[in-house]
């Protein structure tokens, strides 16, 4: 039941409009292939052939780019400006079933939809940038509605190496499209639900919105510039990526958002934990106050959660240093440096020294591995050893010797008499013999 209102509510909001993309001129950037297989089971043609029945790679019904790319683009061209109303677009699946455990549709997010008048994606208008959808969310099947004119439509991904995108997108770029419906009027000059009404004469080259009938761009009208649009371009343009003219007529960023700005005009700051451009970007949790940060660079302005430092608070303290700014040094640790959070050994103390953090000496009387060891009670004063080596600290008591004063020192007179009774007897029992 539910499945069946979808499908009659995308019939009624293309009912009247044509695919205007059948069939129609296209291209994509490194193109895939495999010597065995033909160079058109792979072609960009694929994706506007009107067949989605195979939507894997060598089925022959899907555009496929090569592996090893941070960018992707494909673009199909109307041959001429048109009156656009939305555009389909079917994923390739591999026909398996689609979510999280499909390994194509983290190759899907993040992508783009423009719609310009050149093969130059940046001349025109963005229609969709995909930031919100995950492995789980995004569908095979994908409905933008964007009511513009123009003649070429492309998509494009990217991967680039010092944007910080989400874990889930994968490492590469990818062209896998097996559909690209563009829903619109064949014929210029119209608009309504059935591309039967004529815009009004006043309307610069017969171009008018294809739900309204209102004229984009009238005669004898400048487009206004100077991040200024509307209605005598009386209204100012929003933060632009790279602060750039916004659309003359609606003021929408054709590129997107400068850092620290969102939405279609670009005029909102980024909500509370969001940064960068787009506000693509969460704050890191490790910031003085927890996703709290400058809305345009990340900064943790607050300053670091204990045990992290750096602008954006996403280093550990440097070795031998813990806790809040890290400005507290580890104490005697075995192995290793201290936990960085709250100075911790948790590999235990080098020898001579005791406690969680290993800054406190042994216990008078006590030295080595663990403190376990106990100082000569030969030593001069008794006990008094250093607490690390167990050497005494003030020599040995009388007849003792040695580092640790464990060693028992021998009375030479004594061993020079017994040496000679010794010999006495020796002579005494050769005397006899003899």
């Amino acid at each position: 039941m539910f499945r069946a209102f979808l499908i009659f509510k995308v019939l009624h909001i293309t009912y009247g409009y044509e695919n205007i993309a059948l069939n129609k001129p296209s291209y994509e950037t490194h193109e895939f292939s495999i010597p065995k297989y033909r160079r058109d089971t792979f072609d960009s043609s694929n994706a506007v052939d009107g067949l989605k029945a195979d939507l894997s790679v060598f089925g022959g019904q899907c555009a496929i780019s090569a592996d090893g790319y941070k960018d992707a683009t494909w673009w199909v061209n109307l041959t001429s400006i048109h009156s656009i109303h939305d555009i389909r677009i079917y994923y390739r699946t591999d026909n398996n079933d689609w979510g999280s455990s499909n390994g194509f549709t983290s190759r899907f997010l993040g992508f783009y939809v423009y719609i310009s008048n050149t093969t130059d994606r940046l001349d025109g208008h963005l229609c969709f940038h995909d930031t919100n959808y995950s492995t789980k969310t995004i569908p095979a099947i994908v409905d933008i509605n964007c009511t513009v004119h123009g003649q070429y439509v492309i998509y494009y991904n990217e991967r680039p190496q010092n944007s910080p995108y989400s874990r889930q997108y994968s490492s590469d770029a990818h062209v896998e499209l097996c559909e690209v419906e563009v829903n619109g009027c064949n014929n210029t000059g119209y608009y309504g639900g059935n591309c039967s009404l004529p815009c009004p004469k006043n309307c610069q080259s017969g171009y008018c919105h294809i739900e309204t009938g209102v004229c984009l761009s009238c005669q004898c009208k400048l487009q206004c510039d100077g991040g200024r649009y509307g209605q005598g371009c009386g209204q100012k343009c929003g933060a632009c990526l790279g602060y750039k003219q916004c659309n003359h007529v609606n003021g929408s960023c054709l590129e997107g958002c400068d850092s620290g700005f969102e939405g279609e005009l670009c005029k909102s700051g980024c909500s509370d934990g969001r940064f960068g451009i787009n506000c693509e970007h969460k704050c890191n949790v490790n910031c003085g106050v927890p996703y709290q940060c400058n809305r345009a660079t990340g900064e943790c302005e607050g300053g670091c959660q204990p045990g992290w430092e750096g602008a954006r608070c996403y280093d550990v303290c440097k070795e031998n240093k813990y806790g809040e700014n890290c400005i507290h040094s580890c104490g005697f640790c075995r192995f290793s440096t201290c936990q960085h959070l709250n100075g911790s050994c948790e590999e235990g103390c080098k020898e001579g020294y005791q406690g969680t953090f290993c800054k406190q000496v042994c216990d008078a009387g006590f030295y080595g591995d663990d403190c376990k060891q106990e100082c000569s009670i030969f030593c001069k004063t008794s006990h008094d050893c250093h607490h690390v080596t167990g050497h005494c600290n003030k020599g040995c008591t009388a007849g003792w010797k040695g580092f640790t004063c464990m060693q028992e020192e021998i009375d030479g007179s004594r061993f020079y008499g017994v040496l000679v009774a010794l010999l006495i007897c020796i002579a005494v029992i050769v005397a006899l013999v003899i």
